[in-house]
């Protein structure tokens, strides 16, 4: 069925009847897409020079190329916001891009419970990533089911409210998905902060790795992931609350919350790893111990430690 919208261009009709209510902005996703591409670069080549942290890269390295197709999208449609397609491919890209960097988020909390001592932790180090992968997959399943499903019905000049709804309903499991994983984190810091002001650093923390957790890297990689997981919380919850009004609702017809809920938190976050790579801070001070990666010496360091068990106080 032929759209209206269809026979529009910024001269014949107002920007009021296009798909965004507004014209994207040229400058803000074009400094947008730079980013992403430079943070994608760095990732295959972090990955590569790493050799470690294979399915953290490939997550951030996906997540990176979703961002970029959608900010592509945004700055094709400042020349023309009356084409759809331009518009479906950056709603779908950019809402389920960062499920993608929240599974590498999930990715490193298992090895920084083995850094600091399994026996710190309420769950076994390997039990982080196969709760909180699983969740981060239903959520994308979700989103991407309903960013279809919304594409298509908007295609057929059809209301897109129940593929939003889809889509919606991912975003929200992704919210709470990262608010239990920001709470476990966040328990596991205060149980190992209580236990060596108990204990003493010698008998609560492993001493295999006190090299590591002293190197100034590790410390700014602890701050990176943190940063980066609230970033992605930030945005979720913001996502959430624009598709819950809708395709016309005034979060999303706004340009300047999507700029700076979206854009801005979700390169600040790819950033922030970027500068502290896992693969490359993990390498100081642990050279020679199993690797950190894929493979059985990280599986069968890791197997060891769950043996250890955690401590219940």
């Amino acid at each position: 069925m032929k759209n209206f919208r269809d026979q529009c261009t910024i001269d014949t009709c107002p920007l009021s009847l296009s798909y965004w209510a507004y014209r994207p902005s040229l400058a803000a996703n074009g400094t947008f897409i730079g980013i992403f591409f430079l943070s994608l670069t760095l990732f295959i080549c972090q990955g590569v020079l790493s050799k470690r942290f294979l399915g953290f890269t490939i997550a951030m390295v996906s997540g990176n190329i979703l961002e970029v197709l959608g900010y592509a999208g945004r700055i094709w449609s400042w020349y023309n916001p009356f084409i759809e397609s331009d518009y479906l491919m950056q709603i779908v890209c950019l809402t389920i891009a960062p499920a993608f960097m929240a599974a590498g988020i999930y990715l490193c909390l298992s090895r920084i419970v083995v850094t600091f001592g399994a026996s710190n932790s309420r769950i076994k180090p390997l039990s982080y990533p196969r709760i909180f992968i699983p969740c981060d997959v239903i959520s994308l399943l979700l989103q991407a089911a309903g960013g279809g499903l919304a594409s298509a019905e908007s295609h057929s000049n059809q209301s897109p409210d129940p593929g939003d709804n889809i889509m919606v309903a991912g975003l929200a499991f992704q919210v709470l998905t990262l608010l239990i994983f920001i709470g476990l984190a966040t328990d596991f810091a205060v149980r190992t902060f209580l236990r060596v002001r108990k204990m003493g650093e010698e008998e609560a923390l492993d001493p295999a790795h006190a090299r590591l957790r002293a190197s100034w890297a590790f410390k700014g990689f602890l701050f990176a992931l943190a940063f980066a997981t609230l970033c992605i919380f930030t945005r979720s919850v913001y996502r959430v609350a624009e598709l819950s009004e809708g395709w016309t609702g005034h979060l999303i017809s706004t340009q300047k919350y999507f700029i700076g809920l979206e854009g801005a938190l979700v390169s600040a976050a790819v950033l922030s790893l970027n500068f502290f790579h896992p693969g490359l801070c993990f390498r100081e001070g642990y050279e020679e111990r199993a690797g950190w990666g894929f493979g059985k010496k990280r599986d069968a360091e890791m197997l060891h430690e769950e043996e250890k068990g955690p401590v219940v106080d």
